[in-house]
């Protein structure tokens, strides 16, 4: 590892892992910057593709860790690379890939349509009894801070995929609706406001949804906002059979 000049900048190697949709296969193409204690991946994609690389193809947005655009695959694990400091990881050579949980595009961009589409047909938003009271509502839902608590820690989900491409179930079993969409079910179910929870249950009672979850926990020790899918879909799993042996007795009591 080369340690910083007198000015304290440091040269660097970074190897990306470029795919072009045109030609077969992944190629490694390496360049050299300059960076200073300051810089993150990110900011040396973005140098790269200004000054030495225009095709360098990479998906970013904000720069400061919220819109989750620049999610990747960094020195073999998933991160931001907003969030990345080239000096922290104490080594003359980054190694940049695509996530390998999503369908790649172009160099480091990937597909998010199955994510989205997964995300989506759970149900992330509030579902009420009264569908029009929902448009017309004179007043708003109210809730107590403890309620509050209950999905709080759930709901700082950026949709980055970062979770999915860590997750080893999403990796073997495509089909699995891996611990992003899972884990914001249980933030819906939790929800004091919200009124489908029956609903949900059954939704998710399946082995390609809450069942496929083997509990690696992967998917939480990368998450860069510090929620735990692991925790959620664990919790979504206890509820899923509440609701089965509530619904069963209630079969039972209706039968005698």
């Amino acid at each position: 590892m080369s340690s910083p000049d007198a000015n304290g900048l440091k040269n660097i190697e970074i190897k990306v892992k470029k795919f072009d949709p045109e030609k077969p296969g992944f190629s490694v193409k390496t360049y050299r910057v300059t960076v200073d204690r300051f810089q993150t991946v990110l900011g040396a994609l973005i140098e790269i593709k200004e000054k030495l690389d225009a095709s360098l193809s990479m998906r970013y947005s904000c720069r400061m860790g919220i819109c989750g655009s620049c999610a990747m695959v960094i020195n073999g694990k998933p991160r931001l690379a907003c969030e990345a400091n080239i000096f922290l990881e104490q080594t003359s050579v980054v190694e940049v890939e695509p996530m390998r949980g999503h369908p790649v595009l172009r160099d480091l961009v990937c597909d998010f349509d199955d994510f989205f589409r997964k995300h989506k047909s759970l149900k992330p938003w509030l579902l009420r009894k009264d569908e029009e009271e929902k448009f017309r509502a004179e007043k708003e839902y109210s809730q107590t801070s403890s309620e509050l608590d209950y999905y709080l820690p759930f709901s700082y989900c950026i949709k980055c995929g970062l979770c999915v491409d860590a997750c080893p179930v999403v990796n073997t079993n495509p089909v699995f609706f891996g611990p992003q969409a899972l884990s914001q079910a249980y933030r819906y179910f939790a929800d004091s406001r919200d009124e489908g929870g029956a609903q949900r249950l059954e939704d998710v009672d399946t082995l390609d949804k809450v069942w496929g979850c083997e509990f690696a926990g992967s998917c939480s020790k990368v998450c860069p906002k510090g929620v735990d899918p692991a925790l959620a879909i664990q919790l979504l799993k206890i509820e899923v059979m509440k609701h089965r042996f509530n619904k069963n007795a209630s079969v039972e009591r209706k039968i005698r």
